[in-house]
C-alpha cells in the first residue's frame, strides 16, 4: 500500500476559516468558532453539521486492515527482560512455565524428614 504524501490538505476556496485555538476562563485550550460564519454558530442541525464539516480533515482516511485485527498477538520475549515498550508491543510471556509444586506433598515430606531426624537422636 503506497503511503500518501503528508502535508496541508488541499485548500477549498469556498471554505472559510472555522476558528482558532483559544483559552477559556479556567485556562483550558478550546476551539473558538469564527464569528464570521453564522452557520457555524447556529444552534440547530445545520449548525451541528457545519461544525462537524469544518473540523474534518479531507487528507485523512480510515484504512481497514481485517487481517491484522483478527491475528493473534505476536510474541515479545524481550519484553520481560527489557521492560514494556509500546512500539514493540506483543504478548509478554515465557515460552515455558515452571511446573507448579504440590505444597501438600512438600509439607508431608518436611514432616517425614523431621520425624526421621527425631528418631536418629
Amino acid at each position: 500500500m503506497a503511503e500518501k504524501p503528508r502535508g496541508k490538505p488541499p485548500a477549498d476556496k469556498d471554505r472559510k476559516e472555522s476558528g482558532r485555538l483559544g483559552e477559556d476562563d479556567r485556562g483550558n485550550v478550546t476551539w473558538q468558532w469564527s464569528e464570521d460564519n453564522e452557520d457555524l454558530l447556529a444552534d440547530n442541525e445545520l449548525g451541528k453539521l457545519e461544525r462537524i464539516r469544518a473540523l474534518q480533515d479531507p487528507s485523512l482516511e480510515l484504512a481497514d486492515e481485517p487481517e491484522k485485527m483478527n491475528a493473534p498477538p505476536k510474541a515479545n520475549p524481550r519484553g520481560l527482560k527489557d521492560g514494556y515498550n509500546p512500539y514493540e508491543s506483543g504478548q509478554l510471556g515465557k515460552a515455558e512455565w515452571k511446573k507448579k509444586r504440590n505444597l501438600k506433598q512438600l509439607s508431608e515430606w518436611i514432616e517425614l524428614k523431621k520425624k526421621l531426624e527425631k528418631k536418629d537422636e
